[in-house]
């Protein structure tokens, strides 16, 4: 395999493990039944949990 290709592979790589963290953002698809269930097991706290649960309710309220 040439050496700009494996560059390229691990540069990629590198770019898309990155993207996929941080918590779910708050808002009507993910505070609804469904979009609840998919982020809630994201948080690796029952706090972190709480403050997202909280933060949906404060935004139905609106």
């Amino acid at each position: 395999m040439n050496s700009k290709y494996t560059v390229f592979i691990i540069a990629l790589s590198a770019v898309l493990t990155s993207c996929g963290g941080g918590a779910p953002e708050v808002n009507a698809t993910n505070c609804s039944g469904t979009g609840m269930q998919a982020a809630l097991p994201t948080f690796d706290t029952e706090a972190e949990r709480q403050a997202f649960i909280d933060k949906c309710q404060a935004l139905a309220e609106k």
